[in-house]
């Protein structure tokens, strides 16, 4: 893959990011379905492949409920080929039911990665790793 499209492809990550960053719901749902191919994978750390347009949907849905405030930065962005890999972290406030869980009024910080394959100039593909732990450590749903 050229280092064009290499550019390309992050170029578009950063776009999508823009979108998450907005705090707008419809925004993030036209980013989805502009950015991430119709048959994208989301596969999780329990096993399960989900289709990635209606998973990034639900995800921003119920995050921007949770912490309106939620802001993604990406801290590193690096390119090989048709994949990407983010080094990312996440802040918010929790001001709204999240996980069943009343909300707490706390901020949280805690980080992510996430491998990103691209196909056709989309997001065919997205691996992640979010430290969910430290999250719920934070809202103090789990002990410190």
């Amino acid at each position: 893959m050229s280092t064009t499209q290499e550019a390309r492809n992050k170029e578009t990550y950063h776009r999508f990011h823009e979108a998450v960053n907005s705090g707008d719901l419809d925004v993030i749902t036209k980013a989805v379905d502009e950015f991430i191919h119709p048959d994208g994978r989301f596969h999780t750390a329990e096993g399960t492949d989900m289709i990635a347009v209606e998973a990034q949907k639900r995800i921003w849905e119920t995050l921007l409920r949770a912490f309106p405030d939620i802001h993604v930065t990406v801290e590193d962005l690096l390119a090989d080929g048709d994949k990407i890999i983010a080094r990312q972290t996440v802040t918010g406030t929790n001001t709204g039911e999240y996980r069943g869980v009343p909300p707490t009024g706390r901020s949280v910080t805690y980080r992510e990665i996430f491998i990103i394959r691209f196909a056709e100039g989309q997001i065919i593909d997205l691996w992640g790793v979010v430290d969910i732990h430290s999250q719920l450590r934070q809202l103090g749903h789990i002990p410190a």
